[in-house]
């Protein structure tokens, strides 16, 4: 028994303080994405079409994100009326469609990608590199548990 493990105190403040910092840092990412006119649940979306080769198709992204598809399409609309993605019929099933970058949704997940880097630095400065190395290394290992 670990010497502070009294009542389940262990799982208890672990999982407080990994809700916290993830809240953090959530906060701190929608306070950077604001200037860019994305809202978090927009930036990821658009994060998987960039990072997407073939292009993906609608069902594809909602799969990816874990979201179920009809709750998609406003996000991909926000991405499109903002001219950062554009939709294209699929010339190998014409009832579908594919979902295609284009060159300013690039350049704004470039921003989108400084901005996340920013705020994980300023979260995580605290740490010397080791322990941030540490800390990527436990978290991963919780993760792939789950996953």
């Amino acid at each position: 028994m670990r010497h502070w493990d009294k009542f389940g105190a262990v799982e208890t403040e672990l999982a407080d303080l990994v809700h916290g910092v993830g809240h953090r840092l959530r906060r701190g990412y929608g306070e950077r994405l604001g200037p860019l006119g994305l809202s978090p649940g927009q930036a990821r979306a658009l994060r998987v079409i960039v990072d997407s080769e073939p292009p993906l198709r609608m069902v594809q992204l909602a799969e990816r994100l874990r979201i179920v598809p009809r709750s998609v399409t406003p996000v991909v609309d926000a991405l499109e009326e903002a001219g950062l993605v554009r939709r294209e019929v699929d010339p190998a099933n014409r009832r579908s469609t594919l979902l295609v970058v284009t060159g300013e949704g690039r350049e704004r997940y470039e921003q989108v990608r400084e901005a996340r880097r920013r705020v994980a630095e300023e979260l995580f400065s605290v740490l010397t590199a080791d322990q941030q190395d540490r800390l990527r290394e436990l978290l991963g290992t919780v993760d792939a548990q789950s996953a």
